[in-house]
């Protein structure tokens, strides 16, 4: 696979709303998933609102996490389109 395959491949984390939602129906707290992912509750609380995108060690992290929680929450509507 080339680069630019490698880049279109890559999965894109949800919506910030719907990252938040995530995080708030499993009962965590920002600084609780920011710790796990080994940044600060600042850099967190902007990814979750759309003000910065994870670095991509972080990222894999993140995107590990929400996945999983959303498998757990399949309520949740992972596109944040409105149901």
């Amino acid at each position: 696979m080339d680069a630019i395959e490698a880049l279109l491949a890559r999965p894109s984390l949800p919506p910030p709303k719907v990252r938040a939602a995530l995080r708030q129906a499993e009962g965590l707290t920002q600084v609780e998933v920011a710790e796990a992912i080994g940044v600060t509750r600042v850099a967190f609380h902007r990814w979750e609102t759309g003000q910065a995108e994870p670095r991509a060690r972080s990222r894999a992290a993140y995107l590990r996490l929400l996945q999983g929680i959303a498998d757990k929450h399949p309520e949740i509507d992972l596109e944040g389109s409105p149901t």
